[in-house]
């Protein structure tokens, strides 16, 4: 079966669910030959539904077969397993959820067709259900207040009502996905479905061969001869032109247009499209990428015409493996610099404060030890051991900054509203008045508004 077909019954199954209908949204489904993991999951979710669980397990068996990092599928056969009271079964698959979120707080599945976000700290609190029901009440108390430290916002107060529970001794609800929620099609692929004629029927109006009826889209007409023509500049110059950013999670492809990379990969981010999908260049290669698969690169180029190869000489070595040590930087928004391990404390200080333009001074960093749920603030005596914590050449650190006097305080006026689309964002509506508690950076602000603290635009906010 050609992928335009699969895409056809993957949307028109989806439509069938929409109206509500979802026996025939099950049997379309199930229609399909090439069934990849988003529709294996989407069968398991129907199924689920109709609480036909071991149909369900064996779907979402499939799904992880195909791709065995989509934390979704076994969030939802954990799910499953647990109403068919396999709770050791259960708990392997949320802990292999949490797993899968590498350290995040969340993973938005929206730029993948999916309108959920997977939140770190409800995986937990289902792992300290699965604690509960085995009869671990330490180990239940212990994921919970994991949890509390990993939520984001005050709509996950359910966590504290379950810790009310477990200091109890009593078990507590099960967080579940919304029924109905499927990984849909992308809508640039099914608006391509259907042919559309722009141009219609051509025909002559005026032509300067006598008797000329041609109606095509090349008409007679005398041809200039020696035309000179510009080349197409190698791919491999293109991404010149782009913005480096490295992977951080590997993409299987599912159709031509996308492009496979793997963890650690360096691509060129060419173009950011408004559903979320990144046009990027890898290895001479040009496809799709999602967007939150990658993260900025902080490398400095020197000129724009030297070779590729020259981008990465401080921090390639010959063999193509990576002598410095890629840095993640939690701050209001995350950065990453690459940095050569064993540099001292001022060293990798001054490389976040130049990143982040903010003075030095004001800034203090942090670290988890491994085997740990605290943060070590980071000084001289205390890069040794966080050297030694690198894996995979790679290590996260979380920056605070101390408040700027001359910049925080300033009342301010919004001129539009403004829907945060991260956690970090500050949520605000047209003529709300926001306190500006800090400035980040010459397009970005910290404020506080109704309560709430985050960050937001510059250009959205006025002086009264």
């Amino acid at each position: 079966m050609s992928f335009v077909n699969t895409l056809r019954q993957w949307d028109e199954a989806v439509a069938y669910v929409e109206k509500g209908d979802i026996s025939s949204a099950l049997r379309t489904f199930l229609a399909i030959e090439e069934k990849i993991s988003k529709i294996n999951y989407n069968i398991g979710c129907l199924h689920l539904h109709n609480d036909d669980f071991d149909a369900a397990e064996k779907a979402f068996d499939s799904s992880i077969g195909k791709d065995e990092h989509l934390a979704v599928a076994f969030f939802q056969r954990g799910i499953t397993f647990y109403k068919k009271e396999k709770f050791e079964e259960s708990l392997l698959d949320f802990q292999q959820t949490f797993k899968e979120l590498r350290g995040n707080q969340l993973i938005d599945y929206k730029p993948l067709g999916l309108r959920y976000k997977l939140y770190a700290c409800e995986v937990l609190h289902n792992i300290g259900l699965l604690y509960a029901k085995l009869g671990k009440w330490e180990k239940a108390q212990e994921n919970l207040l994991t949890a509390l430290n990993l939520r984001t916002e005050a709509k996950f107060s359910h966590i504290d009502q379950a810790l009310e529970s477990i200091l109890k001794q009593k078990l507590f609800s099960l967080v579940e996905i919304k029924p109905g929620l499927l990984f849909k099609p992308n809508k640039n692929y099914v608006a391509e479905l259907e042919k559309k004629d722009y141009l219609g029927k051509a025909k002559v109006l005026s032509s300067i061969v006598p008797a000329d009826n041609f109606s095509g889209f090349a008409p007679l007409q005398p041809q200039v001869e020696d035309v000179p023509s510009t080349p197409k500049a190698p791919e491999v110059l293109r991404a010149l032109e782009g913005e480096p950013h490295t992977v951080l999670y590997e993409f299987i492809p599912e159709t031509k247009e996308e492009l496979a990379v793997l963890p650690g990969n360096i691509v060129f981010v060419l173009q950011r499209g408004t559903d979320n999908w990144a046009s990027v260049i890898f290895n001479e290669r040009r496809g799709l990428v999602p967007y939150n698969f990658l993260e900025p690169l902080d490398i400095t180029v020197a000129s724009k015409v030297v070779p590729v190869r020259v981008l990465f000489k401080n921090t390639l070595s010959s063999n193509g493996v990576s002598s410095g040590c890629i840095v993640k930087v939690h701050f209001m928004f995350t950065i990453v610099i690459c940095i050569k391990p064993g540099q001292p404390y001022t060293a990798m200080l001054q490389m976040i404060s130049t990143k982040l333009k903010l003075p030095a001074s004001a800034l203090t960093l942090s670290y988890v030890k491994p085997d740990s749920n605290e943060r070590v603030t980071v000084d001289e005596s205390e890069m040794q051991v966080l050297w030694s914590c690198v894996k995979n050449n790679r290590i996260t650190l979380w920056c605070s900054a101390s408040e700027d006097r001359s910049e925080t305080r300033k009342k301010m006026v919004a001129l539009y509203s403004y829907e945060a689309s991260t956690p970090e964002d500050l949520a605000f509506s047209k003529g709300d008045v926001i306190t500006v508690l800090s400035k980040v950076n010459e397009e970005w602000f910290e404020g506080e508004c109704n309560g709430k603290t985050g960050i937001f635009p510059s250009s959205f906010v006025i002086d009264p």
